[in-house]
Order: structure tokens, then C-alpha cells, then sequence
């Protein structure tokens, strides 16, 4: 599926639709991933799944502590929201020192993984893609391959 945003309004919105029809896994955790270049969006897409899953105090960009976990209100289809950028990583065994592998295992927590592309090695099929990009008229074409 593909959608073209020509607002940040318009974002947010496609933001919220995606948070209220994700995916669930019964056998372990949800992992959604977005790439795109630097600025096309990829963490207000998230911060805004974020608040719309009910993430209080709002979320910023984990760029340089790699990862920060998130409760979520009882209730909800998940507990907890992991968000995770791996720009800074070399491969995916640096995964493995944020506790990758226990993560994926709970069934109660969605990942949402920025450039997945550095850490692709230790990323399972079953996860679901988005893709944002930054089109000549500076909106957003945003692409969802599950």
C-alpha cells in the first residue's frame, strides 16, 4: 500500500490510522520498521503511533542511547513500545546488547525500528516495512510492505 502526505497534518493523520490497524504477532513481539533518509520523517511518523497508542510524556528520538521502552495503558493490545534506532549501529549482532532476541519473544510488545537497513542480519521476515520518502514537492510518499 502507498499514500502520499502533503502536510505534516496530513502525516500525522496517516500516523494515526497505521497505529489503530497494526499488525499483532501470537508468536512474539510486532516489529514495524521505517526507513528513508535522514529527514523524511521516520521518528514524527513514530512519535505520533506513540501518542496515539497512549505513550504519555511524548517521545524522543533514541539515536544515541540506541533504544528507550515505553508503558502502555492496561488494555491496550500491547503493553509495551519498544523504539529503536540503529543508524549509529555496525551490524546486527549490536542488537543483541539491547536484548533483541528476549524483546522479539513477548508477545505483548511492539518495535518500532528505525534503518533497518544497518541491522537487516538479525531482523525476521515477518516484520512489517514502512517506507518514507521525500518526494520533488517536498511531500511525503509513505509505503507499507507486511
Amino acid at each position: 500500500m502507498r499514500t502520499v502526505c502533503h502536510t505534516l497534518e496530513e502525516t500525522e493523520k496517516e500516523a494515526v490510522r497505521f497505529a489503530k490497524a497494526l499488525p499483532t504477532r501470537n508468536d512474539g513481539a510486532t516489529l514495524i520498521t521505517f526507513s528513508g533518509e535522514l529527514g523524511a520523517g521516520k521518528t514524527t511518523f513514530i512519535k505520533v503511533v506513540a501518542a496515539t497508542l497512549g505513550v504519555v510524556g511524548g517521545v524522543t528520538s533514541p539515536t544515541f542511547v540506541l533504544e528507550k521502552i515505553y508503558a502502555l495503558p492496561d488494555g491496550g493490545t500491547f503493553s509495551k513500545l519498544v523504539h529503536i534506532d540503529a543508524y549509529r549501529l555496525e551490524n546486527g549482532t549490536a542488537l543483541a546488547a539491547l536484548g533483541f532476541d528476549e524483546i522479539m519473544q513477548d508477545t505483548q510488545t511492539l518495535i518500532l525500528l528505525e534503518w533497518p537497513e544497518r541491522v537487516v542480519d538479525m531482523l525476521p521476515p515477518q516484520a512489517t516495512h514502512v517506507t518514507l520518502e521525500i518526494l520533488p514537492d517536498k511531500s511525503r510518499e509513505i509505503i507499507y510492505d507486511r
